[in-house]
């Protein structure tokens, strides 16, 4: 099992160009669809507790569905498994990234790949909007954050600490005219 974690989010962080959130379609394909190693409620509370906590994104899902499967050593395993792939790369362009900086060709194929990660981007988001139940009444959430943080400028940090204590409020309040 070990061995099939590791390979199975080696193949996900060598196949995924353009970040963490790119990887969400295919990290999703592979935990929940393929191996069925979590459901897709499970999957969605992960990527929301991934986005919230300190750290690259993709390292933290990954860590989460390694410890959810094997406890320590599969987050270790998920973990190191997803990073390879990256910590390699970044080590191959430093190595020759001087030499071809200014090379046209490179720089046209920089520019053909950012159209690509941005679909690889929009796609997941549009599922994730689909599975968290989002319509006409609530879509104003997520669209008013997204302006705040974009056009105004508000770190998303204040945002996420905003949220947690309406949510207590809320939480509270609900709990007192229960009783």
């Amino acid at each position: 099992m070990l061995l099939k974690l590791f390979t199975t989010f080696l193949r996900i962080g060598l196949f995924t160009i353009g970040g963490g959130y790119v990887m969400i379609p295919m990290i999703q394909r592979e935990v929940v669809e393929r191996n069925g190693w979590i459901s897709q409620e499970d999957f969605l509370d992960l990527l929301a507790i991934s986005q919230a906590a300190p750290g690259i994104f993709a390292v933290n899902i990954s860590i989460f569905i390694g410890y959810r499967m094997r406890k320590t050593t599969g987050s270790i395993v998920c973990a190191t498994g997803t990073v390879i792939p990256s910590v390699a790369i970044i080590l191959l362009i430093a190595l020759f990234f001087q030499q071809v900086r200014d090379n046209p060709l490179i720089e046209n194929i920089f520019k053909g790949i950012r159209p690509a990660v941005t679909a690889l981007i929009l796609v997941p988001t549009l599922k994730l909007a689909k599975a968290a139940q989002l319509n006409r009444f609530t879509i104003w959430v997520p669209a008013l954050t997204a302006i705040a943080i974009w056009a105004l400028g508000i770190s998303p940090v204040i945002i996420i600490a905003a949220t947690i204590a309406g949510a207590v409020l809320y939480y509270l309040k609900t709990k007192r005219s229960e009783i």
